[in-house]
Formats: C-alpha cells, sequence, structure tokens
C-alpha cells in the first residue's frame, strides 16, 4: 500500500494554520519553498490525468492503479480510521519518505517491523524537517542521507544506514532533498534486505539539537553564504512531477 498525506489537511498542524505558523518564524519570503516543497506536486497531480512523458510524470496514483497498488491519502494518519487501512493491508513495515505528519507509538505499532524513515541528512545532525537548508548553513556544506528507525522522537531511532554526499556547487537545498532521496533508493533496498533476514546492524547516537524551520535571520545568513532554499528551476521541477 502507498500511503499519502494530505497537505491541505484541515487539521490544527497543517493546512493554512500550520503555514501561518512557518511564516510568522521565516518571513513571507519561505512561502515559494513551502508551495513547491508539498502544494505543487498534489496539485500537479490532482489536474494531470494522464502521463505526459513517461513514469517521471504520471501521477503517483495513476502509477499505483497501473501496478495494481491500493493508495490511500491520509488526513489523519493516527486516527483510527487510518489505521484500521493499515491493518488491513497486511503490511510488516512502513518505509517513510518526506512525510510531513508524526506518526504515535499506536500507529507504528500495528507494523511488526516498525517503521523507518529516509532523512536527508547526516544524523543525528540536521534533526527536522528542513536538513538540507540546514546543510547549507554549516560552513563548509555537509550533505547526506540517513535510513533509520522511526521512534516517537523525531529522527532520533537508530541508524540502520548513512552515506555523505558531495553535490555541485549552488545545488538550492530543495533540489538537495531531491538528490538525497534518489540517492538513498538503492540503500534501502539493501536495507530492507537485511532487515528481511535479520542480519541489519544499527547503532544509537545521542541525537542532537532539533533543527526546525529556518529563521529570518538563519535565510539571511544563508543567502549571505550564496546559497538558496529554492530557484526557479525546482518551481519547474515540481509542476513537472505530479504526486
Amino acid at each position: 500500500m502507498v500511503a499519502l498525506s494530505d497537505p491541505f489537511r484541515s487539521k490544527p498542524d497543517a493546512g493554512m494554520g500550520r503555514t501561518w505558523r512557518i511564516l510568522r518564524r521565516s518571513g513571507l519570503s519561505f512561502l515559494p519553498y513551502l508551495a513547491i516543497n508539498f502544494a505543487l506536486p498534489r496539485i500537479a497531480g490532482r489536474l494531470r490525468r494522464s502521463p505526459r512523458s513517461g513514469i517521471r510524470k504520471m501521477p503517483l496514483g495513476l502509477l499505483c492503479a497501473q501496478l495494481s497498488i491500493p493508495v490511500s491519502v491520509a488526513d489523519d494518519m493516527n486516527s483510527e480510521a487510518f489505521r484500521t487501512v493499515l491493518r488491513a493491508s497486511g503490511a510488516d513495515l512502513l518505509v517513510i519518505f518526506h512525510c510531513d505528519q508524526i506518526l504515535h507509538p499506536e500507529t507504528l505499532a500495528i507494523l511488526p517491523r516498525g517503521g523507518v524513515n529516509v532523512h536527508a541528512g547526516l544524523l543525528p545532525d540536521h534533526r527536522g524537517p528542513v536538513p538540507t537548508i540546514h546543510a547549507l548553513l554549516d560552513q563548509p556544506a555537509r550533505f547526506g542521507v540517513t535510513i533509520h528507525r522511526v521512534v516517537p522522537r523525531i529522527d532520533a531511532g537508530a541508524i540502520l544506514a548513512q552515506t555523505a554526499l558531495e553535490l555541485p556547487a549552488g545545488t538550492s537545498a530543495l533540489l538537495a532533498a531531491l538528490l538525497l532521496h534518489e540517492a538513498a533508493v538503492p540503500m534501502l533496498a539493501e536495507v530492507l534486505d537485511l532487515l528481511a533476514t535479520g542480519n541489519q546492524p544499527e547503532w544509537n547516537p545521542e541525537p542532537s539539537v532539533y533543527c526546525g524551520f529556518p529563521t529570518r535571520s538563519q535565510l539571511k545568513r544563508l543567502a549571505g553564504l550564496g546559497n538558496k532554499a529554492w530557484d526557479r528551476r525546482d518551481l519547474r521541477r515540481a509542476w513537472s512531477t505530479p504526486i
């Protein structure tokens, strides 16, 4: 089963309420980043009912339908309604890519093998929702991807696999996240194979400080370093990659 978090959900932790809380912290200049990251791919998926040119431009729901994979769009992944869907799926393990909902222990307990998350950062550093922005604030910038177990504390579970990557100068935070998630795919395949056999090593470093959405001063420093949270190419990529 593929479960999609609804970015337009009406819960207090989402939708316009959450957006305004982030903008009060980060400033209005951060709005394009939020739109590109969360809203535009979903809007493109709703407007595009057929593939334009291959799998990469096909809405995810349509692709799953062609592959006979059930899709669930979740307003609340911790609701009893979603937990019922999760139980019925028969899934052993939950794999999380770029999800904006925090799963409760009761939800994770439904899966016999729990959950693993793909995090576009080098844990234990850069915990939180925008690790590539904080990676660009480091001098020098430090990029990498981590696969870790999901626990109630955000990005604090045991690390299963990790690798550092060198990205081209001028890479925006949004493009960096895309490249890092793509780099995680073969890592994830190996981790899943090892988990199935019980041979997956793991380690538990002490979690570092939580890095939330950037403040106005952090974004100003990011620009002063010659780095960008987003650029126009990210806008085009978001619109041409529907969900």
